[in-house]
């Protein structure tokens, strides 16, 4: 919201004024609207990047949603004596009464910077220190001034520009030979909007370089801007959109992050099963060669390659595993033809599904952007009441619950939030799911602890081998290195079970 815009929302306000104050209200985390005796709201709109500051007579309700507007509706009370602009910047102070009674509050400054991405609101003392406000800045973020609880309140960096309210016309001069955009720069209170409006009014475009006979026109419409500061369009509304638009965005984004993620895991899966059909031929060479080796094993010479003739007449060179004989090459050559084979026959039944569950996740994907903010927040609210589960969530033999991390954001957080004496469980020395069992110091007998360290084996590197050590632990004697990525861990005082990497049948 431009300077002078705001201007002319003040000067309809500040006389009349002083204003008893009958409350506030905070229809979301970013507004908060003063209930003014006889006036109606007066709306402060700071959420970055658009905020504004209007009158508006629409009742507006809600309750204090975040600290910073419990302590404004706790200090901020009595009558609004005062609201003044510095300069035409975008920076108003709001002075307030306080109020009388069983505990006295005192009175209290709210400043309110309307600087776009930098917006704020804070509350002052009558000296000047910050009692509360809503976003801190820290040197890292602001080198010129720091503002948090305690300290003084620094206002934005001084600036030198001409004063639309008092302007001279000869003050102009100076800007003769130069584009109109150019002396609209150096117009306090005037940004993009209400540059536009002045060229629309003076009837001239922005490059439009100044000669003396314009700078009466010039003058007159720089003061009617004063006067009716007002666009074409509403600003006000514009911005109500426009953060319509960027709360919607906002709501759409976690649910098209997780359709995206969802699709291109869906999309490598596909990738595998094709590679699985196209390696069939693979698996045909694979038997030709073992057929060949048992064939004519008995005949070969000792080596790392056997040459053979194959059984149309073409000589085949076969690569041999050393230390094994021909006929136990051959078995191996069986061995990898049958996977291959196997893995083929799962892709032919799991491709047309895996293809139609992606084209119903982009028909979703190409849905959710022409969603609208209602339904947005409704889907919201229902993922929220719904809540994420973490992980799998399992039973085991004699009822305790088992949880298993599928990632290692699953892992970290998982291990983060089970009891301190819950069991942990990994398998020894690779990579692979924390498993807990959630004993929370109760005695767990063999077979749930066999239970839980076979998921652990099996959600590992492991999958499939034989009598695979897991070690288990309290979960009190496992913690994350400093600067250690999430699901990095190290533990102490474990003991080790060797099980089959395989998930358990009960």
């Amino acid at each position: 919201m431009e300077g002078l815009l705001v201007h002319g929302v003040l000067r309809e306000l500040a006389h009349q004024l002083p204003r008893r104050s009958l409350g506030w209200a905070f229809p979301d985390e970013g507004t908060a609207a003063l209930l003014l005796e006889g006036l109606g709201n007066l709306v402060l709109r700071y959420r970055p990047p658009h905020p504004a500051l209007a009158v508006e007579a629409d009742r507006v309700a809600g309750e204090a949603k975040t600290p910073f507007q419990r302590l404004l509706e706790a200090r901020c009370k009595g009558r609004l004596l005062k609201i003044e602009q510095l300069k035409l910047d975008r920076v108003v102070f709001l002075e307030f009464e306080g109020e009388k009674g069983f505990v006295d509050t005192a009175p209290t400054r709210l400043v309110f910077e309307l600087t776009g991405r930098n917006a704020n609101l804070m509350v002052l003392d009558l000296e000047g220190r910050i009692i509360g406000i809503d976003r801190p800045v820290t040197p890292a973020i602001n080198r010129y001034r720091e503002l948090r609880s305690g300290l003084f309140y620094t206002p934005p960096p001084p600036y030198q520009k001409l004063d639309p309210r008092t302007l001279q016309e000869d003050e102009l001069k100076p800007f003769v030979g130069q584009p109109l955009e150019q002396l609209i720069k150096n117009l306090d209170g005037v940004g993009k909007a209400l540059g536009a409006e002045l060229c629309q009014r003076a009837h001239l475009s922005p490059q439009t370089r100044l000669e003396p006979a314009h700078l009466p026109l010039i003058h007159r419409v720089i003061h009617s801007l004063v006067e009716q500061p007002a666009v074409q369009t509403n600003p006000v509304a514009e911005m109500q959109a426009a953060w319509a638009l960027e709360e919607a965005e906002a709501l759409r984004k976690p649910l098209r992050e997780a359709l995206q993620r969802e699709i291109r895991t869906l999309q490598a899966r596909l990738g595998d099963y094709q590679n699985a059909l196209e390696r069939l031929e693979e698996a045909q060479r694979l038997r030709n060669w073992g057929d060949l080796l048992m064939a004519y094993g008995h005949q070969l010479p000792p080596g790392p390659k056997a040459k053979l003739e194959d059984f149309s007449g073409q000589m085949v060179e076969i690569p041999l595993e050393a230390g094994l004989s021909p006929i136990q090459n051959a078995s191996r050559f069986y061995a990898r033809a049958k996977r291959l084979e196997a893995n083929a026959e799962r892709a032919l039944e799991q491709i047309p599904a895996l293809e139609a569950q992606i084209a119903g996740l982009e028909r979703e994907l190409a849905q959710l952007e022409r969603l609208s903010h209602q339904v947005l927040q409704a889907l919201k609210r229902k993922t929220r009441e719904k809540g994420p589960q973490l992980g799998l969530r399992l039973v085991s033999p004699s009822g305790f619950e088992v949880w298993v991390g599928r990632n290692s954001k699953e892992n970290d957080l998982l291990t983060r939030m089970a009891h301190s004496e819950d069991l942990w469980f990994h398998a020894q020395g690779l990579p692979g799911s924390h498993v807990i069992l959630r004993t929370q110091g109760r005695s767990a007998p063999l077979p749930d602890l066999l239970y839980a360290a076979q998921f652990a084996a099996h959600h590992s590197k492991a999958r499939g081998e034989k009598n695979v050590p897991v070690d288990y632990t309290p979960k009190k004697h496992v913690w994350r290195p400093r600067k250690a990525a999430p699901g990095q861990v190290l533990y102490t005082q474990a003991k080790t079970l060797f099980v089959d990497a395989e998930p358990p049948t009960s």
